[in-house]
C-alpha cells in the first residue's frame, strides 16, 4: 500500500497531518504540489490530501476512521 501526501512548503495543516501519520506508525511520500504545475492546478488551495494508493482517503485533516477503514479494506 502507498500512501501520499500532496502538501506545499509552510503548511501548518500538512505538517499535522504527516506527524499524526507517523504518530500512528505511517509513513507518506509527501509531494509538493507546487513542484509540479498540474498538480498545483489540481489541488489549489486543498492540501494536504492523504491518497492510499490511488483513492483519496481526506483532506486538510486526518480522518483516522476513514484511514482505517482503508487499510482495512473496506
Amino acid at each position: 500500500m502507498r500512501l501520499v501526501v500532496f502538501s506545499r512548503p509552510a503548511c501548518h495543516l500538512c505538517d499535522d497531518m504527516i506527524a499524526a501519520l507517523r504518530e500512528r506508525g505511517l509513513d507518506a511520500e509527501v509531494i509538493d504540489v507546487d513542484g509540479d504545475p498540474e498538480l498545483a492546478r489540481r489541488h489549489g488551495t486543498r492540501v494536504p490530501v492523504l491518497f492510499v494508493d490511488d483513492e483519496e482517503v481526506c483532506h486538510y485533516h486526518l480522518d483516522a476512521a476513514r484511514l482505517n477503514r482503508v487499510l482495512q479494506g473496506q
